[in-house]
């Protein structure tokens, strides 16, 4: 899980948004990701699942992806099952209740179990259990 800085129309494009959904969606079928993707003032948050070696593929094209720069991990570990696997790409809007999680705070802010909530939350799904 990462945060990084939208730049030009990444930021603010509906349109530039669309455009990485679409490729994003492709490439993690492709190489059999899961992902979830927000974006909010100016900043991705993005959760990545996978295995380790598509994962690490990917992150080497990110960091030379012109669209966003400073990249944050917030998380890189194991899971014992995909959390996000329904989805090889999905957006992850600011819901209400995604939005109390979030608490006023910018996602560089976030820890990393308030973040992966955020997204959860985001995407409708349930509490994780612990």
């Amino acid at each position: 899980m990462y945060v990084s800085d939208a730049v030009g129309s990444a930021a603010t494009s509906l349109l530039a948004l669309a455009e990485i959904l679409g490729e994003s969606e492709r490439n993690n079928r492709r190489d059999g990701l899961t992902s979830a993707l927000m974006r909010h003032e100016g900043r991705f948050l993005q959760v990545i699942e996978g295995h380790r070696f598509d994962i690490d593929r990917l992150m080497d094209r990110l960091k030379v992806d012109p669209r966003h720069e400073n990249i944050r991990l917030l998380s890189d570990k194991p899971v014992a099952a995909r959390r996000f696997g329904a989805w090889p790409m999905i957006l992850a809007e600011l819901t209400p209740t995604a939005d109390a999680l979030l608490n006023n705070d910018g996602l560089d802010q976030l820890s990393p179990a308030r973040a992966e909530a955020l997204l959860a939350a985001a995407v409708g799904l349930t509490p994780a259990t612990t």
